[in-house]
């Protein structure tokens, strides 16, 4: 991938779930080394839409392009998966494998390393996350906070050149929430390019270059955070922002 043109650009996006118009026209463009916060209502199509960055879901009209490469069949998917990584609501380790094995997997089988490369590289990166002591326990033996430290740990270890989470903190003990979203801000003051779904609206002024709300699919509203939420110009924006900045 290079660094010629923007990131990530999406033009005139729409996604249909049956009858259902999950994704309607969406555009938006990511700079290299810009962090996006997208927040809206439930079932506003957040999730869908860095799910289709990432070809978890299959749009079905528009455009994807990632560094360079559109998105249209199994090579070029396999190409921007490469270089993208994801962290999900659940933390989706396997089991029955230590942390260590969890992290080594991917590197060994899909790129080539080898077990002692790919075990340097894991170690290098847990305790990055601050948590090599818990590098050959098994998933259930770690708090969530750490489980979801070690999933964002194990995308960092294909080396994405774009991170992409889905409601990181959604699954965890409120006390947990902090551990994780500081690891994703050390993310984002070392220059990594991300898009974060999140309802953590002091981890977004704290962390964002830009904010983006959308509601049934479309983007209302789109700004720097000091603006948007001192200023949101849409009434759904700031029905939505009175709403959460309550709680």
């Amino acid at each position: 991938m290079t660094d010629a043109g923007p990131a990530i650009k999406i033009t005139g996006l729409n996604k249909w779930y049956g009858d259902y118009h999950a994704l309607k026209d969406v555009d938006l463009t990511v700079e290299h080394g810009e962090r996006i916060v997208v927040c809206g209502p439930s079932g506003s199509g957040k999730s869908t839409l860095i799910r289709c960055v990432n070809s978890l879901e299959e749009h079905n009209s528009g455009s994807i392009n990632v560094d360079g490469i559109e998105m249209k069949d199994a090579d070029s998917i396999n190409a921007i998966r490469s270089d993208v990584g994801m962290v999900f609501q659940q933390f989706n380790l396997f089991p029955h494998l230590t942390i260590l094995d969890n992290l080594t997997l991917g590197p060994i089988k899909a790129l080539g390393l080898s077990k002692k490369e790919a075990q340097d590289r894991a170690m290098s990166l847990l305790e990055r996350v601050q948590i090599p002591d818990q590098a050959h326990k098994k998933p259930g033996n770690l708090s969530g906070g750490q489980q979801q430290r070690v999933a964002i740990a194990r995308s960092l270890c294909m080396e994405p050149k774009i991170m992409l989470f889905d409601e990181p903190t959604s699954a965890l003990d409120p006390e947990m929430i902090s551990e994780v979203l500081d690891v994703i801000i050390d993310l984002a003051e070392e220059g990594m390019t991300m898009i974060v779904v999140t309802h953590e609206m002091g981890f977004a002024r704290k962390a964002a270059d830009r904010m983006i709300f959308m509601d049934h699919g479309e983007i209302i509203e789109t700004g720097p955070p000091t603006e948007f939420f001192e200023n949101p110009k849409s009434e759904r924006c700031k029905l939505f922002l009175s709403q959460i900045l309550q709680h």
